[in-house]
This record gives structure tokens, C-alpha cells and sequence, in this order.
């Protein structure tokens, strides 16, 4: 028997199936999914392999497979793993790994994620006999009688445990190990997330009318036994998770497992508390945050089926579930569900692709849809679901747009408008907390010379550096360069060195003069390094009456506070004024999700937003929380155009350290597609990237406009033949279907 094996390497020749001889002794244990180690050219060391078919013959000569390795996959996983190398232009085996054990792909087995094991102590007697055994002087250590009396009512503890509870020592336990009465057995210890939280039990809420409607029709698919997908659009409080909670049960009840997706970490304590108050430790948590060793014992958990619900961010859809009933994706407009990275993957086309695979729904949740679902669900081919009122009968909160051009005029150059000042001075006196948000972490955006124009930039990316107050250091955002602040112009050595803009760091600062007597926290990138850094500031909000959370789009998302009443947002033209035709459709998504944190219970709520385009639909239309009279103005503006929905947007960019080769290669790269005449396919000129230069690496693209489809992918594939024949060297090419990320 011959196994077709891909080799786990990202070099692109070796995306092909190689031949290797099944070992007669391994003819039942190697199948397709079977991960091994085989020998492969002139490599002194053996190469990690998957098998990904098995045919009775082969027509070259071969070698011998020389090792079974640990953590294999199943036929499913490996059809699943070709179908998006296929779609996304990348290798096999890096779709593979989406789908293997944290910490296990590492090509050096010796290193990889084990079990972690303990030694826990156990009676080896009944007590009736050790009890008998105390009275006649045969046990005569106080130290051994104490340490059996405390076993006796915590059998099954860790043997540093029970040690340091009994005040005794090594030798007392091998003495008693020794004389029959303990036994220590070696047992696998679980690295649980979830042992520091002391969640109390809840029951399941009353369904208003628009929410029963829902899960009735969620409901119908599941008892069916068949593939829907869902639209879930509810404004912001109106219960869509204790949807999600109800229809999970309805899976649960019927022995299956429920996947829930969540776009940022920084979501997932709050809904992980949640659940563990509806259905206690039967729940999976997989994210980045968690230690490697707790993403391992998480897999295992859920490989074992001892997990029925699933909770986690993108990669979470990859998870090894054998009885699956139900696929949830929370806030699905997410744009962190696309990842960055190769493969170039979005969460909702894996779980779409499962969902049908498995006769099972697939619901999207968002208070603010993507334009491209809402487009879908409005022509059929998603069903939609309405919520149109807050579960708990609170209204939306007030929003109120402030004009920074009439600040400007009457001499206000601060941070906080007027009318911002005066309303958190309001809440501060009534107790009541508040949010200000602003999507720029830092102290101020750049550093800028008033008498020359010198700007201070990074010196591998063509893109300014960023003032850190806390640290005194300018960084950049793109490739993690960081250097001294400069208070002397490197050019015309002028002391007039100014800074502008501003982020998070400086907001803190500034509330801080303006309300000395106020609480405050902030919440971005640079506070959130630390290990459940999240949920400790998330927690210390929402429990240590501190009066206010200055952050980043991290905390717009999801979150309940009770107490918020007022939100302010500093700069709502941030997300605006970037290269990108969603720029319209971010910037409503995020004052709607931020404005939808204020007033969620039974204080009213109100919302500032500051800008300098107050005319602006998107600014507009997110004022009434009009989400429907936004979509109706974008999807107007996008057909005009051939944006998504109508098309699919394909960047085709390339990257060297030599800029005459990056600019050479991408014009020979638009020459080929241009000459294979792809009807109805719009391919650009190529051109530099917007940020043309990151990590000294130069970026040029090709941007096609399309249908994509299998013969766009045969066109692209022919492409990039002739690129790898071109063997330019230090040049990087990356294919990224509709991009979260224009830049």
C-alpha cells in the first residue's frame, strides 16, 4: 500500500503529493489524516508529513514511512484542508495546522505540548481497617494518623496538597505507601482556564415575541436536521445572546456540541461567564490568551467530547468537535474573522462550508451586519431574523453629534468638546460611569518639526512613528521599531518639536487634569499585554466603581455595563480617513456598537460624538441608530462602483527588499493576467501599496475586480506559475481574497 503524503513546508514546490511505502506491520493504523515522519531528499533528519490518500501502487520507487507521529486528522479535516489551499493560494500543510493540537506542530517532537501529569493520593484500605489499625498502636505516628485523617475526606488530592495540609513530609507518605495503606497513582492534571472563577447558576430568561420568533425558526432547522444560515440582527440590547443560549440548549439536549464565535478576545471572559452561568464546566475556551498548555488540554477536552459548547475567537471553527448541531458568530461584521495571515481564511466561509456539511445551521449575530450579508439576507439567501427592541424595555440611548469645527472657532483646541465636558461632569456628580472612546492608542499620532517639516518616521516603514508618553518613546505600529523620543530636530537641530494628534495615552492624561477627582482606566493594546490583562481591566470597571474607560475599539464590542450612561467618542473621522471602500460601513459600525454600551438597563443613555464631518451619512445615519437608511445609501454607492457585494475584490501584492524588482515583477504579473482576457474582470494598473514600504520591505499590488470562481482561480494559479519560474529572489508574493485590510 502506497501513501500520498504532503510534506509540511510552506516552500511552494513541495505542495505535492509524495509517494512513501506503508510498513506491512502499519497497514491499519496509517490512513488518510495520519500524521508521519518520513525520510525526503538529502535531509539528515526525518520530515513531518501528512497523509492525504492511499492508493495499491506507485509508479516511481519509494521509501518507507519511518514513524507514526502523535495528532492526526480525520478524512473530513484533510478534504476541508485542500479545499482552502485551493481558495486561498497557500500550501496544504498550513491548513493543516489550523487544525492540529496547540502546540503540537512544531517540526521538533521533542518540544512539543504533553500531557500534563500529577501524583494524587488515594486509600488503600477501607477505614474501618486503618481506623482498627490506629486503635491498636499499629499506626503510632501522629504525623501518619493525621495525614490518613485528612485523606479520609479528600481522597483523590495532589500529594503536595495533602502534604502541606498535614504538615508532613515525603518520607511519611513513601512510609505509608510502603506499609499498603496509600496508594499514589500518576493522573493527567487539566490546565483549566476556568478554576479562579466563581460563577453563580442562572435560569434561562423569558423570550420577548421578536425573540421567540427567532429561536423558533433557529429551532425548526435544528429538528429538521438540515442547513440554514440565519441573519440575526437585532439593535444593540435586544437579547441576541440569550438566543444564542437557549438554541444552544436545544442542541445540547439532543447530545451535540454548539460552536460560538467571538471577533476579540477581549469579548470572551464576558461571554465565557455567561455560559458557565447557564451551563456550568462543560464549556471549551480557545484564544490566544490562554497559556499554550491550556489551548492543548482545551483541545483534548473537546476531542474527547467532553465539551458541548465551544467559545472562542476565529480559529476556534478549526476545533476537533465529531457530533457538531449548531455554529454561532457573534458581532459577524467583524473584520478580525478574516485573518491576516496565511491561509488568508474567513471564520464565516469555514463555518458556512461545515454547517452544509453537516446539515446544521448557521447563525450570524450583529447589531450592524456586514453590507454583503444584510445584501444577501434582503435578496434571500440568508433568512433574516428581526430584532427591533431592547430585551429589557430600555430605550436606545439620546446621541448628540458635536461640530469640532465650531469648537476650533471659539478657541477650544482641547480633546473634549463643551457639551462633552459638561455631560461627564453631570454623570461624575451623579455617580453614574462613563466611556470615551477614541481609536488610537499612544500619546500623540506624530512628532513633527514646526520650523522645518521634519516629521519623524520609522526607518523600515514609510509610515510616521507614534509618541508614547508612559515610555518616552516614539514606535511603530506596523513593525514594532521603537526609539528614544527627540526633543532636538535631527535635521535643523530646532528645539521647536511638536506633537499631534492624539491616542488613548493622551486622553488618560488630559481627563486627568480636567477631572483630577475622577477614577479612570484604559483599555488598548498597550494595557491588555499580560495574561487575562482583559478581563482583569474589564472586571475592575465594572466592580471597583471606577468612573471612566478610555479605550480602543476593544471596548465598543459586546460588553454590558449597567452603570454606563454616557459615552463620548473623540474622533469619529479616525476610521474615515482610510483607503478603503468600507470606510463608511466601519466608521457606522463602530459609533453604533459604541453608542449601543450606554443606557443597557434602566438609566437612560446618551452618546457624544465628536467630528469634523458632521454631514457625513455614515455619522448621520449612526446618530438615530438608522441602520437600515445606512444600507440603503452604501448599497446604492457600492453598485455604482462594482464594489461588494457585486464583485469580489482580489489583492494581488508583492513585496521585495529591492524596489526595482518589486515594481518589475508586479508589471510582468498584471501583463499575464491582462493577457488571458478574463471576462468580466476588471485588473488595475499596478502601483504602489497605500503604505508602499513596511518592514524594509517594498509592496506593490494588482487589485481585480470579479466574480470569483474556479476559473478565476485557474487564471491566478497560471499567474503564479509563471511568478515561481521567474525565481526572482528576496520577492514575496501573497493573494488575499476580499481583504479586511486595503492598506
Amino acid at each position: 500500500m502506497i501513501a500520498e503524503v504532503i510534506i509540511n513546508s510552506n516552500v511552494k514546490k513541495l505542495n505535492r503529493k509524495f509517494d512513501y511505502n506503508i510498513p506491512e506491520d502499519w497497514k491499519d493504523r496509517v490512513h488518510v489524516g495520519t500524521r508521519v515522519l518520513v525520510p525526503f531528499g538529502n535531509a539528515k533528519n526525518l520530515q513531518e508529513g501528512f497523509v492525504i490518500s492511499i492508493k495499491d501502487s506507485s509508479n516511481y520507487t519509494v521509501k518507507e514511512i519511518a514513524k507514526i507521529d502523535q495528532g492526526e486528522l480525520t478524512e473530513k479535516q484533510v478534504n476541508l484542508a485542500i479545499l482552502m489551499a485551493n481558495r486561498y493560494f497557500c500550501n496544504i500543510s498550513d491548513c493543516i495546522k489550523l487544525m492540529l493540537p496547540p502546540g503540537t506542530t512544531g517540526r521538533n517532537t521533542g518540544s512539543r505540548i504533553k500531557e500534563k501529569t500529577g501524583q494524587f493520593v488515594y486509600l488503600q484500605k477501607n477505614w474501618e481497617e486503618i481506623e482498627s489499625d490506629i486503635e491498636e498502636k499499629i499506626i503510632k505516628s501522629p504525623k501518619q494518623i493525621r495525614f490518613l485523617n485528612i485523606l479520609n475526606g479528600n481522597e483523590g488530592i495532589h500529594i503536595l496538597d495533602i502534604e502541606a495540609m498535614s504538615d508532613t513530609s515525603r518520607v511519611i507518605t513513601k512510609s505509608l505507601e510502603k506499609n499498603g495503606y496509600i496508594q499514589v497513582i500518576e493522573k493527567k492534571i487539566e490546565r483549566n482556564p476556568f478554576k479562579f472563577k466563581n460563577i453563580k447558576r442562572d435560569k434561562k430568561l423569558t423570550l420577548t415575541e421578536e425573540q421567540m420568533n427567532a429561536f423558533n425558526a433557529v429551532k425548526k432547522a435544528i429538528d429538521e436536521k438540515r442547513f440554514e444560515e440565519f441573519l440575526l440582527y437585532g439593535v444593540t440590547g435586544s437579547g441576541k445572546t440569550e438566543v444564542y443560549l437557549q438554541l444552544i440548549e436545544q442542541v445540547i439536549n439532543k447530545e451535540k456540541t454548539a460552536i460560538m464565535l467571538v471577533p476579540e478576545i477581549s469579548l470572551t471572559p464576558q461571554m465565557v461567564d455567561r455560559f458557565l452561568a447557564r451551563f456550568g464546566d462543560c464549556i471549551s475556551v480557545l484564544h490566544s490568551k490562554l497559556s499554550i498548555g491550556e489551548r492543548y488540554d482545551q483541545w483534548q477536552k473537546i476531542k474527547e467530547g467532553r465539551a458541548k459548547i465551544i467559545i472562542g475567537a476565529r480559529s476556534a471553527i478549526f476545533a476537533p468537535i465529531k457530533n457538531i448541531g449548531l455554529i454561532l458568530i457573534d458581532e459577524e461584521h467583524d473584520s478580525s474573522y478574516k485573518s491576516d495571515m496565511s491561509p488568508r481564511y474567513h471564520a464565516k466561509d469555514i463555518a458556512r462550508f461545515l454547517a452544509k456539511e453537516n446539515n446544521i445551521p448557521l447563525i450570524l449575530g450583529s447589531a450592524t451586519p456586514e453590507i454583503t450579508t444584510f445584501y444577501k439576507a434582503k435578496n434571500g439567501e440568508i433568512t433574516l431574523l428581526t430584532l427591533t427592541k431592547r430585551a429589557n424595555n430600555s430605550h436606545l440611548p439620546s446621541v448628540n453629534i458635536v461640530d469640532l469645527r465650531e469648537e476650533l472657532a471659539v478657541g477650544n483646541r482641547s480633546m473634549i468638546s463643551t457639551a462633552l465636558h459638561k455631560k461627564i461632569e453631570e454623570n461624575l456628580k451623579e455617580k453614574k460611569q462613563i466611556i470615551l472612546f477614541l481609536n488610537r492608542r499612544g500619546y500623540s499620532t506624530f512628532v513633527m518639526c514646526r520650523e522645518c517639516g521634519f516629521t519623524a518616521k520609522c526607518k523600515n516603514c514609510n509610515i510616521t512613528l507614534t509618541y508614547h508618553k508612559d515610555e518616552n518613546k516614539l514606535k511603530c505600529h506596523y513593525c514594532g521599531f521603537e526609539t528614544k523620543n527627540i526633543t532636538t530636530c535631527p535635521i535643523c537641530k530646532s528645539k521647536n518639536v511638536r506633537y499631534f494628534g492624539g491616542g488613548t495615552q493622551k486622553l488618560e492624561t488630559e481627563i486627568n487634569k480636567l477631572f483630577p477627582s475622577a477614577t479612570t482606566i484604559r483599555m488598548d493594546i498597550d494595557t491588555v499585554t499580560k495574561k487575562n490583562s482583559h478581563e482583569i481591566i474589564l472586571n475592575k470597571f465594572k466592580e471597583e466603581d471606577i468612573d471612566i474607560l478610555i479605550g480602543t475599539q476593544m471596548i465598543v464590542k459586546g460588553h454590558h455595563f449597567p452603570r454606563v450612561t454616557l459615552v463620548g467618542v473623540i474622533a469619529a473621522d479616525s476610521s474615515l480617513n482610510i483607503e478603503d471602500y468600507r470606510a463608511n460601513e466601519r466608521t457606522f459600525q463602530i459609533l453604533t456598537q459604541v453608542a449601543g454600551r450606554a443606557g443597557r438597563e434602566n438609566l437612560p443613555g446618551e452618546v457624544i460624538i465628536q467630528t469634523y464631518n458632521p454631514n457625513n451619512f455614515s455619522i448621520s445615519y449612526a446618530k438615530n441608530q438608522d441602520y437600515n437608511s445606512f444600507y440603503k445609501a452604501e448599497i446604492s454607492l457600492r453598485e455604482k462602483l462594482n464594489y461588494p457585494p457585486f464583485c469580489d475584490i482580489i489583492v494581488i501584492g508583492v513585496s521585495s527588499k529591492i524596489e526595482k524588482n518589486v515594481k518589475e515583477v508586479t508589471q510582468k504579473l498584471a501583463l499575464i493576467l491582462k493577457r488571458q482576457n478574463i471576462k468580466n474582470c476588471y485588473i488595475s494598473e499596478p502601483i504602489p501599496s497605500p503604505i508602499n514600504k513596511i518592514n524594509n520591505r517594498y509592496r506593490w499590488r494588482i487589485v481585480m475586480k470579479c466574480n470569483f470562481n474556479s476559473n478565476i482561480i485557474d487564471k491566478i494559479n497560471d499567474m503564479l506559475q509563471y511568478y515561481y519560474n521567474m525565481k526572482v529572489k528576496n520577492t514575496r508574493i501573497v493573494i488575499d481574497v476580499n481583504p479586511s485590510n486595503m492598506l
